[in-house]
């Protein structure tokens, strides 16, 4: 492995540890939100989960993206291998995923749109399990 390879590597999983951390965050934070029954709390709590998904979840797409398309440069080969396809698919639904969440919170703080308790849990049950089966995939490579 050449260097600038591992250097490609620990900030793409460190871009997904980001991302994935900062979207299941928050989803805690709304799901929180929902058992407050302060009009203030709510609203601190709807705008601190927009701040994460700014602060953590965005910046640690870009970089896993970005350092993604460096690991996929070093090796080009990995592109005709199926699980990349696979993966890459995956990481495809978790942006949507992403962005459902994003306009969610969007709505929520700009004109108090719900997110339902539902749909919170299953939001956060899509990005975990899109998260661990990309991690499968990128360890095992079946």
């Amino acid at each position: 492995m050449t260097s600038a390879f591992s250097l490609a590597l620990v900030a793409h999983i460190a871009g997904i540890v980001l991302w994935v951390g900062g979207l299941l965050a928050a989803c805690h934070l709304l799901s929180g939100r929902e058992r407050e029954t302060a009009i203030e709390v709510q609203g601190s709590l709807a705008r601190r989960a927009r701040e994460l998904l700014k602060a953590l979840a965005h910046p640690g797409a870009a970089i896993t993206v970005a350092a993604s398309i460096a690991l996929l440069l070093s090796k080009p080969t990995d592109l005709q291998q199926v699980w990349l396809h696979i993966k890459l698919t995956l990481v495809v639904i978790l942006i949507a995923a992403d962005l459902l969440l994003t306009v969610g919170v969007h709505g929520l703080v700009s004109r108090g749109t719900a997110i339902s308790a539902g749909r919170l849990r299953l939001t956060r049950g899509v990005i975990v399990l899109l998260f661990l089966a990309i991690v499968f995939l990128a360890v095992v490579k079946p």
